[in-house]
């Protein structure tokens, strides 16, 4: 009996590993499918009450710093569009700050969302907790990147006229160059764009799963 328990509890240590990482994969597809859906749904609501988001889309600055490096409290201005425009038209727990002025938000299913400090076009979605979310190797793995700018932007036919879409700037369609890019973090045209903000691409398009040959991973 005692050589049976010790068969399982190493077979059971070989394969937790493997089970706990198809959980993470399941819940990572999940709640990203789910928020481009919710996201670009709250886009099409408020074109209904604003227009076309062309005329009402903003790239905004978040929060003034102030003179002991705290963000001043009514001044970010990416706070103000989203609260007008998308937060009403979502599901969301609660809005912040960060420490470096940026917003985030809070979703119910656990994730949150934030854009960079001084521009509205680059966010990050993280499938679960920011705070566990390490920043420099975090990407592709517990947060994932994502552009919204519905007008014209040169060099980029992929995020051009669309709505709130994977980043997939400077990317020319070859499905094996976006993932060259993602795999190995090897920028396309940007070289101060790190190759991974094009892995949330690469789910995309093999249908919002984590590819088999997936090198990160993932985790919320």
């Amino acid at each position: 009996m005692l050589i049976t328990l010790g068969i399982i509890g190493i077979v059971a240590a070989m394969t937790m590993p493997t089970l706990i990482q198809k959980n993470n994969n399941k819940v990572v597809e999940t709640r990203l499918m789910k928020f481009y859906s919710v996201i670009n749904q709250a886009i099409k609501m408020a074109e209904v009450d604003y227009g076309d988001k062309v005329y009402w889309w903003e790239d905004v600055k978040g929060a003034e710093i102030d003179k002991d490096g705290n963000p001043v409290p009514g001044t970010s201005d990416a706070e103000r569009w989203f609260n007008k425009y998308l937060a009403p038209y979502m599901k969301i727990l609660k809005t912040e700050i960060s420490p470096d002025g940026a917003l985030m938000v809070y979703f119910p299913d656990g994730s949150a969302l934030n854009t960079r400090p001084n521009t509205s076009r680059d966010w990050r979605f993280y499938a679960g907790n920011p705070e566990q979310c390490e920043s420099f190797v975090g990407e592709g793995v517990c947060y994932f990147v994502f552009y919204y700018n519905p007008g014209l932007i040169s060099g980029s036919s992929y995020n051009s006229n669309k709505s709130f879409e994977p980043y997939k700037y400077a990317w020319d369609g070859d499905i094996e160059r976006l993932k060259n890019a993602c795999y190995n973090n090897t920028p396309l045209g940007d070289s101060s764009v790190s190759g991974k903000s094009y892995c949330t691409a690469v789910i995309q398009l093999n249908g919002w799963k984590i590819p088999d040959d997936y090198p990160y991973k993932v985790r919320y």
